[in-house]
């Protein structure tokens, strides 16, 4: 019995169709796991950084028609919810497993905010292989950060400090099927490994 983990039926929830039935299928088979991630990553933040981190699991409140194509739980240190701030967050779709760290089109002095991607353009350039940026969190795409030239990159952090609606986030995503997946220790390992990387980004 895994605690923290998903496996790759989990991820099938977001094939259920309409809203009240995909919901009870996130209840069943994703939330209680996000919950968990949420205790254990909120001390973990709380440690590493000093600061009080609280968890956000999605709740999708505001839905009435259109089932959830993703879920997640979000650490910020406010109680009062995660958008207004840097934050991190451990989240679905139905083909991924997603970790980012950054900054939503809704943060409080975005512009300045975001300007630690700026101060930091060359530690993004050398975070490993297998990471990406995320410049919608509302879509799947999450382009590899070594297939994007040094301009492309410029340009996504420019728009996040310029535009109203954009937005940055350094990522990580890793398939339903992978081994990282496999049990507890392994998942865990991962994500404090992802989120090592991107602590220096948010104490900058």
């Amino acid at each position: 019995m895994t605690k923290y983990t998903f496996k790759p039926k989990d991820f099938k929830a977001f094939n259920v169709e309409g809203l009240d039935a995909r919901m009870e299928a996130l209840n069943e088979y994703i939330r209680p796991q996000l919950h968990e991630l949420g205790e254990y990553f909120s001390d973990f933040f709380t440690s590493q950084t000093g600061e009080t981190f609280y968890p956000h699991v999605a709740k999708h409140a505001r839905r009435s028609v259109n089932p959830p194509k993703d879920t997640w739980v979000a650490f910020a240190t406010s109680k009062r919810g995660y958008k207004m701030l840097p934050h991190f967050q451990i989240g679905m779709f139905e083909d991924q497993l997603f970790v980012m760290f950054g900054i939503m089109h809704e943060a409080k002095d975005k512009a300045t905010r975001a300007k630690v991607f700026e101060r930091k353009f060359k530690a993004i350039q050398q975070l490993p292989d297998d990471y990406r940026v995320c410049l919608d969190h509302m879509k799947p795409d999450k382009p590899f950060i070594k297939d994007l030239t040094d301009d492309d990159l410029k340009e996504a952090i420019q728009r996040a400090i310029n535009v109203k609606k954009g937005e940055f986030f350094i990522a990580r995503a890793i398939t339903p099927q992978d081994k990282r997946l496999k049990s507890d220790k392994a998942f865990i390992a991962f994500l404090e490994e992802t989120f090592d990387q991107f602590l220096p980004f948010y104490s900058a």
